[in-house]
């Protein structure tokens, strides 16, 4: 290409006049919040209501707590729905339980109580079966009568 055609080219790209800027290609950015806004429409719809003063959440699953601290909740009764926002952790029931036995109804109490049963259950049979396998390593087979270790490895040489 000359360098005519390029003053030509580079000149149709000016927005003004001779002495102006050139025009900067647009960026499109996507927003992530656009997730964000649609949930929000929708649970708005519902008629979902904010609650204030939560300090914590927990959601029970088998053996594994998730928690939220300080997390921001909304409850629709009529919908059926609750929406718990915020940073999760998990954690181990084990290490999380101390902290929210006071936090349990009577209703919990008896889900705790086979909770509890099903842990000493689980304790005994692990304990058996390390025993077992202690008992497996001390054990030494004994010798066949009539053979040794040198014997035996006098006849393997060549």
């Amino acid at each position: 290409m000359d360098v005519e055609r390029l003053k030509k080219m580079a000149s149709s790209v000016r927005t003004g006049g001779k002495g102006t800027m050139r025009r900067k290609k647009k960026a499109v950015h996507k927003t992530t919040t656009t997730d964000d806004k649609r949930l929000q429409s929708t649970l708005k719809r519902i008629g979902v209501n904010a609650i204030p003063a939560i300090e914590e959440v927990n959601i029970f699953k088998d053996d594994v707590v998730i928690q939220f601290l300080n997390p921001k909740v909304q409850a629709s009764i009529a919908a059926n729905t609750w929406v718990v926002s915020g940073s999760p952790q998990t954690k181990k029931l084990q290490d999380i339980l101390p902290n929210i036995i006071h936090q349990l109804g009577p209703d919990n109490l008896e889900n705790l109580k086979k909770l509890a049963e099903q842990f000493q259950k689980q304790a005994p049979e692990a304990g058996a079966t390390t025993v077992q396998e202690e008992d497996d390593d001390d054990a030494v087979p004994d010798l066949v009568p009539g053979e040794n270790f040198e014997t035996a490895a006098e006849e393997t040489k060549p």
